[in-house]
Protein backbone atom coordinates (compact mmCIF):
# COMPACT_ATOMS: atom_id res chain seq x y z
CA UNK A 1 0.00 0.00 0.00
CA UNK A 2 1.13 3.35 -0.48
CA UNK A 3 0.76 6.63 1.30
CA UNK A 4 1.38 10.69 1.09
CA UNK A 5 4.84 11.33 3.02
CA UNK A 6 5.77 15.13 2.76
CA UNK A 7 4.33 15.69 -0.41
CA UNK A 8 5.10 12.48 -2.30
CA UNK A 9 3.69 9.64 -2.38
CA UNK A 10 5.62 6.56 -1.13
CA UNK A 11 5.69 2.90 0.18
CA UNK A 12 4.18 2.92 3.57
CA UNK A 13 6.09 -0.03 5.88
CA UNK A 14 4.16 0.71 9.05
CA UNK A 15 1.51 -1.87 9.96
CA UNK A 16 -1.23 -1.46 12.76
CA UNK A 17 -1.60 -4.05 15.06
CA UNK A 18 -5.19 -3.98 17.02
CA UNK A 19 -5.20 -4.75 20.73
CA UNK A 20 -6.42 -8.71 20.23
CA UNK A 21 -3.45 -9.38 18.24
CA UNK A 22 0.33 -10.65 18.69
CA UNK A 23 2.91 -8.08 18.18
CA UNK A 24 5.27 -8.52 14.86
CA UNK A 25 8.29 -7.52 14.09
CA UNK A 26 8.84 -4.38 11.80
CA UNK A 27 7.18 -1.23 12.19
CA UNK A 28 4.33 -1.39 14.14
CA UNK A 29 1.11 1.43 15.59
CA UNK A 30 -0.63 0.40 18.59
CA UNK A 31 -3.87 1.99 20.21
CA UNK A 32 -3.19 4.34 23.13
CA UNK A 33 -4.77 2.01 25.48
CA UNK A 34 -2.07 -0.85 24.34
CA UNK A 35 0.41 1.51 24.17
CA UNK A 36 -0.56 2.23 28.06
CA UNK A 37 -0.47 -1.36 28.98
CA UNK A 38 2.23 -2.82 27.22
CA UNK A 39 4.47 -0.07 27.07
CA UNK A 40 7.42 -1.90 28.80
CA UNK A 41 7.23 -4.77 26.27
CA UNK A 42 7.07 -2.27 23.29
CA UNK A 43 10.27 -0.36 24.03
CA UNK A 44 12.19 -3.52 23.45
CA UNK A 45 10.21 -4.42 20.52
CA UNK A 46 12.07 -4.85 17.27
CA UNK A 47 11.18 -2.15 15.07
CA UNK A 48 9.88 1.40 14.83
CA UNK A 49 6.69 2.47 17.41
CA UNK A 50 3.87 4.43 16.77
CA UNK A 51 0.62 5.40 18.54
CA UNK A 52 -2.77 5.26 17.09
CA UNK A 53 -4.69 8.05 18.58
CA UNK A 54 -8.67 8.02 18.24
CA UNK A 55 -10.28 11.32 18.76
CA UNK A 56 -11.40 10.96 22.64
CA UNK A 57 -7.94 10.22 23.19
CA UNK A 58 -5.77 12.83 25.49
CA UNK A 59 -2.37 14.01 24.15
CA UNK A 60 -1.38 14.01 28.05
CA UNK A 61 -1.37 10.60 27.66
CA UNK A 62 1.60 10.26 25.53
CA UNK A 63 3.37 13.56 26.04
CA UNK A 64 6.17 12.49 28.18
CA UNK A 65 6.69 9.03 25.86
CA UNK A 66 6.83 11.12 21.91
CA UNK A 67 10.55 10.72 21.91
CA UNK A 68 9.95 7.32 21.86
CA UNK A 69 7.45 7.44 19.50
CA UNK A 70 8.52 7.54 15.61
CA UNK A 71 4.55 7.52 14.24
CA UNK A 72 1.40 9.17 15.28
CA UNK A 73 -1.60 7.80 13.40
CA UNK A 74 -4.68 10.29 14.21
CA UNK A 75 -7.31 8.07 13.52
CA UNK A 76 -10.86 9.85 11.86
CA UNK A 77 -14.13 7.80 12.54
CA UNK A 78 -16.38 10.34 10.13
CA UNK A 79 -14.87 12.84 8.37
CA UNK A 80 -17.12 15.46 10.27
CA UNK A 81 -15.10 15.17 13.76
CA UNK A 82 -12.57 17.25 13.83
CA UNK A 83 -10.98 16.78 17.10
CA UNK A 84 -7.91 15.45 15.02
CA UNK A 85 -6.88 18.58 13.64
CA UNK A 86 -6.45 20.01 17.42
CA UNK A 87 -4.77 16.86 18.26
CA UNK A 88 -2.07 17.30 15.26
CA UNK A 89 -2.02 21.32 16.28
CA UNK A 90 -0.86 20.67 19.87
CA UNK A 91 1.28 18.00 19.22
CA UNK A 92 3.49 20.01 17.35
CA UNK A 93 2.97 23.45 18.70
CA UNK A 94 2.55 22.82 22.17
CA UNK A 95 5.02 19.43 22.44
CA UNK A 96 7.28 19.99 19.89
CA UNK A 97 6.77 16.77 18.22
CA UNK A 98 8.97 16.18 15.26
CA UNK A 99 8.06 12.86 13.91
CA UNK A 100 5.52 11.70 11.63
CA UNK A 101 1.73 12.38 12.02
CA UNK A 102 -0.44 10.74 9.70
CA UNK A 103 -4.42 10.91 9.25
CA UNK A 104 -6.21 8.16 8.62
CA UNK A 105 -9.48 6.98 8.51
CA UNK A 106 -12.37 8.70 7.31
CA UNK A 107 -11.69 12.35 6.02
CA UNK A 108 -12.38 13.83 2.85
CA UNK A 109 -9.83 14.93 -0.11
CA UNK A 110 -10.99 18.28 0.43
CA UNK A 111 -9.80 18.43 3.78
CA UNK A 112 -5.99 17.31 3.04
CA UNK A 113 -4.46 21.23 2.67
CA UNK A 114 -6.22 22.22 6.42
CA UNK A 115 -4.77 19.14 7.43
CA UNK A 116 -1.16 19.89 6.64
CA UNK A 117 -1.19 23.22 7.96
CA UNK A 118 -1.61 21.98 11.63
CA UNK A 119 0.80 19.54 10.85
CA UNK A 120 -0.24 16.34 9.33
CA UNK A 121 2.80 15.07 7.05
CA UNK A 122 0.99 11.99 5.95
CA UNK A 123 -1.88 10.54 4.81
CA UNK A 124 -3.53 6.73 4.48
CA UNK A 125 -6.26 7.13 2.01
CA UNK A 126 -9.05 3.97 1.93
CA UNK A 127 -8.45 4.57 -2.21
CA UNK A 128 -4.93 4.16 -3.26
CA UNK A 129 -6.48 5.60 -7.26
CA UNK A 130 -7.13 8.96 -5.33
CA UNK A 131 -3.51 9.13 -4.14
CA UNK A 132 -2.49 11.60 -7.08
CA UNK A 133 -5.37 13.59 -6.64
CA UNK A 134 -4.80 13.71 -3.15
CA UNK A 135 -1.37 14.47 -3.58
CA UNK A 136 -2.61 17.92 -5.93
CA UNK A 137 -5.01 19.07 -3.23
CA UNK A 138 -1.92 19.99 -1.17
CA UNK A 139 -1.22 22.83 -3.56
CA UNK A 140 -4.88 23.69 -3.65
CA UNK A 141 -3.94 27.73 -2.08
CA UNK A 142 -1.20 29.33 -2.01
CA UNK A 143 -1.92 32.49 0.28
CA UNK A 144 -2.75 31.74 3.91
CA UNK A 145 -4.49 33.89 6.45
CA UNK A 146 -4.33 32.18 9.56
CA UNK A 147 -1.32 31.43 11.31
CA UNK A 148 -0.19 27.40 11.09
CA UNK A 149 2.04 24.93 11.97
CA UNK A 150 4.01 24.84 8.31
Amino acid sequence: MQIIKDKQIIDDNWSYVSDDEELRAGNISVSLARWKKDKQQLLHHDGKLGVRLEPSDSIDEIAEDLKEIELIELNFPAFTDGRAFSHAWLLRSRHHYTGEIRATGHYMLDQLFYLSRVGINAFKLEKAEELPVALSTLNDFTVSYQKSIN
